[in-house]
C-alpha cells in the first residue's frame, strides 16, 4: 500500500528528532548476514547508509564475509574446518580470506553505496595502522584468526572528514606484517570504542534477543549490561547471540552510546531504527 502524502509528512516529522539528535554523529554499522547476500535487502541497506550521510551522520560499515569465503574455499578445493565456531585458518586459507574480503566483498559493498549516490572508500584493518591484531587462540589451533589488539582510528577520521563513508574489511596486522582474520562483530565493536561512536548497529538473522528462540514474540527490547550474565546462566544468551551480545557490552561499556542487534532481513531496518519511536530488534544499553 503506498502512503499519502500526509503519512509520508507524519514519518518525516517522526524521524526529525532523532536527525536533530544523531546530526554530526558516527554510528558504527557491521554489515553481514542476510542483508549482504540478498540482493534486494542489499539494495536498502546501501540506501539506508547513503541517506544517513545526507542527513548529516557518518556511517562507519564494517563487514564479514563468511559465506563468500567458504564459497571460494570450496571453489578452490579446500575444505573449512570451524571450532567454537571461528573458521580455522591456516596461511593458505588467511591468503584466500583476504583477497574476498578485501578484493571482492569491499569493494561490491563500495560498489553499492556509489550506486545509491553515496561516496565510499573501501579500506581494511591493515590500511593506516587501522588494526593491530594477534592470534586469538595462543595454542595455535585456530591459526591465524586474530584479535584486535589496538585500534587508531585515524584513517576513519581522515576518510570522514573528506566527505566519504568508510567501508572497513575486519584484516587486521601485527609487528610482522603477519595478516589476521577477525570476527567482523568484535572488530566493529573495537572500532566503535575507537572512534567514540553514538550508536554501534549489528545487522544479523534473527529479531534480537528472545527469551525463547522459537517464539518471535518473546522479544527482549532493552537488554542492561547488569542483566547480562543471568541471562547467560539461564541460557537465554546462547550459541551465536552470545558473541554479538559480548560485542555490544564491551562497546557501551567503552563509552559507545547505545548498541543494537537488529534483524537485517526486514527491509530499512537500519532507518527503523534509528529513525523511528519504536525502533526493532534489542538495545543493550549500560545503565
Amino acid at each position: 500500500m503506498v502512503a499519502s502524502p500526509m503519512e509520508k509528512a507524519e514519518i518525516l516529522v517522526e524521524a526529525l528528532p532523532y536527525i536533530k539528535e544523531f546530526y554530526g554523529k558516527k554510528v558504527v554499522i557491521k554489515y553481514g548476514g542476510a542483508a549482504m547476500t540478498d540482493c534486494e535487502l542489499k539494495d536498502k541497506v546501501m540506501q539506508d547508509i547513503v541517506l544517513m550521510k545526507y542527513v548529516g551522520m557518518h556511517p562507519i560499515v564494517v563487514h564479514g564475509g563468511g559465506p563468500e569465503i567458504s564459497g571460494m574455499l570450496k571453489r578452490l578445493g579446500l575444505g573449512t574446518e570451524f571450532i567454537d565456531g571461528l573458521r580455522v585458518t591456516d596461511a593458505e586459507t588467511m591468503e584466500i580470506v583476504e583477497m574476498v574480503l578485501v578484493g571482492k566483498v569491499n569493494k561490491e559493498i563500495v560498489a553499492g553505496i556509489e550506486a545509491s549516490g553515496g561516496k565510499a572508500i573501501g579500506i581494511s584493518g591493515k590500511d593506516g595502522g587501522l588494526i593491530k591484531a594477534g592470534p586469538i587462540d595462543p595454542s595455535g589451533k585456530l591459526g591465524f584468526v586474530g584479535e584486535v589488539r589496538s585500534v587508531n582510528p585515524q584513517i576513519i577520521e581522515t576518510v570522514i572528514e573528506n566527505g566519504y563513508i568508510p567501508v572497513i574489511a575486519p584484516i587486521g596486522m601485527d609487528a610482522r606484517k603477519q595478516s589476521y582474520n577477525i570476527n567482523a562483530d568484535l572488530a566493529a565493536a573495537a572500532i566503535a570504542v575507537a572512534v567514540k561512536a553514538d550508536k554501534l548497529v549489528l545487522l544479523t538473522d534473527v529479531p534480537g534477543l528472545l527469551r525463547d528462540p522459537a517464539d518471535p514474540e518473546s522479544l527482549i527490547s532493552v537488554l542492561k549490561v547488569s542483566e547480562v550474565e543471568t541471562y547467560i546462566r539461564e541460557g537465554v544468551i546462547a550459541g551465536g547471540m552470545l558473541p554479538k551480545v559480548k560485542c555490544c557490552v564491551e562497546a557501551v561499556t567503552g563509552g559507545v552510546g547505545r548498541t543494537h542487534i537488529i534483524d537485517g532481513r526486514v527491509p530499512h531496518a537500519i532507518l527503523l531504527e534509528i529513525f523511528t519511536n519504536q525502533g526493532i530488534g534489542t538495545m543493550v544499553i549500560n545503565e
